[in-house]
C-alpha cells in the first residue's frame, strides 16, 4: 500500500491566499481593461429582462438587440453627465466661498479666544486646512469614475458585442445544465441577487435622493438637486457611499448658512438613510446581496483598492460574481456559503 496523505490544511490557505494576491494585482495592473469589461456585464445583466419580455412577445430579433443596447447607453451616459456637472460645480462653488471661509475662521478665532486658546494656536491649526482639499474625496471619485468612462468608445463596443452574444450565451447555460449544473445554478443564481440588488437599491435610492433634495431645498443649500442625484449613485456603494454623498451638501451648508445649517444637513441626511437605508432596504433585499456585514466592507475596500472608484460602486456584484465563481459552484462550499453570508447552511441565523 502506498501512504497518501493529504496536503495540510494551512499550506492549502497559504496557497489559496497567494494566488488570491497574485490574481488580484493581476487584476489591478489592467483595471483599465477589466473595469470596462466588469461595468458592460453588469449593465448588461440589469436590463437582460427587456430581452427576456421582447423574446417572449414574439418582437423581431433585431429589437433584442437595440433595445437593451438603448437603455444601457441611456444608463451610462446620463452618470456621465451627472457626475461631468457634479465635478464641475462643486469646483466652480468652492471658487466663490472665499468671503463665507474667511468670515467661519473669524468666527472660530473668536470663539477659541473665549474657552483661552490663542489666536496663533488656531493660526497654526488652519495654515494646513485649504478649502478646495475638502472636496477631494468626492471629486476624486467622481473624477476616477469619469477616468473609466472616458473610454466610452471601449465600453460601447462591449455593449454591443455582450449584447449580441446574450442570447445565445443563454442558449449554452442552458445546454449545460445537464453536464454541470452546480455552475449554472450559481451563474443563474449570481445574475438574479445582481438584478435584485440593482432594482432594490435603485428603488430607495431614488426615494433617499428625493427626501435629501428637499430637505436640502428647504435649508436653502445650492444645488439641491444635483446632490440629490449623487445621493443616488453613492446608494450603490456600501456602508461608506452615505458620507461620500454627504459631504458636498453638508460643506456647502456651512459656508452658505453657518454650523446652524451644517447641523440640520447632517442631521436631515442621518435620518432619511437610517430610516430608508437601515430599517426598510434591508427588508426588501433578503438574501439577495448574501454577504455579512463584514464581508460587505471588506469587500468594498478590496474592490475600491483593485479598481478604484468604480470597484466601490460595483462592489457588490462583482463580489457576488466571485462568490458564484468559486463557492457557489463547487458542491462542498455550503460551509464557506454560509461563512460568508454569516447564515446557517438551513437558511437561519447561526
Amino acid at each position: 500500500m502506498t501512504d497518501q496523505r493529504a496536503v495540510p490544511r494551512p499550506l492549502v490557505i497559504l496557497l489559496c491566499t497567494a494566488g488570491a494576491m497574485v490574481t488580484l494585482a493581476g487584476i489591478r495592473e489592467i483595471g483599465s481593461i477589466i473595469g470596462p469589461v466588469l461595468l458592460a456585464l453588469v449593465l448588461v445583466i440589469a436590463v437582460a429582462p427587456a430581452r427576456t419580455w421582447l423574446q417572449k412577445r414574439g418582437a423581431p430579433g433585431w429589437t433584442l438587440v437595440a433595445v437593451p443596447l438603448a437603455l444601457v447607453l441611456f444608463l451610462l451616459f446620463g452618470m456621465v453627465t451627472i457626475l461631468s456637472v457634479a465635478v464641475a460645480e462643486t469646483a466652480n462653488l468652492v471658487s466663490t466661498y472665499g468671503p463665507q471661509f474667511n468670515r467661519l475662521v473669524t468666527e472660530l478665532q473668536s470663539l477659541a479666544a473665549k474657552f483661552g486658546v490663542g489666536t496663533e494656536q488656531v493660526n497654526q491649526a488652519l495654515k494646513s486646512f485649504d478649502l478646495g482639499k475638502i472636496f477631494t474625496l468626492v471629486q476624486g471619485f467622481a473624477s476616477g469614475l469619469l477616468g473609466v468612462f472616458s473610454s466610452l468608445l471601449l465600453i460601447v463596443v462591449l455593449l454591443l458585442a455582450m449584447c449580441l452574444d446574450a442570447q445565445s450565451f443563454s442558449r449554452v447555460l442552458s445546454s449545460g445544465a445537464a453536464h454541470r449544473p452546480q455552475l449554472v445554478q450559481a451563474l443563474n443564481r449570481f445574475a438574479h441577487k445582481t438584478r435584485r440588488y440593482l432594482v432594490v437599491s435603485t428603488m430607495f435610492g431614488l426615494i433617499c435622493a428625493a427626501l435629501d433634495a428637499t430637505a436640502l431645498w428647504m435649508l436653502g443649500v445650492p444645488l439641491p438637486l444635483l446632490w440629490g442625484v449623487l445621493a443616488l449613485i453613492t446608494n450603490y456603494i456600501p456602508n461608506l457611499g452615505f458620507i461620500i454623498g454627504l459631504i458636498p451638501p453638508a460643506l456647502l451648508g456651512l459656508l452658505e448658512g453657518g454650523p446652524k445649517t451644517l447641523v440640520f444637513v447632517v442631521l436631515s441626511y442621518m435620518l432619511i438613510n437610517f430610516v430608508v437605508q437601515s430599517l426598510i432596504q434591508p427588508k426588501f433585499l433578503g438574501d439577495a446581496v448574501g454577504l455579512s456585514t463584514t464581508m460587505t466592507l471588506l469587500s468594498l475596500l478590496g474592490w475600491a483598492f483593485v479598481l478604484g472608484p468604480l470597484g466601490a460602486l460595483l462592489a457588490i456584484p462583482l463580489s457576488l460574481l466571485v462568490r458564484a465563481l468559486l463557492i457557489d459552484s463547487d458542491p462542498n462550499g455550503e460551509w464557506a456559503a454560509a461563512l460568508i453570508s454569516g447564515e446557517a447552511p438551513g437558511g437561519g441565523r447561526p
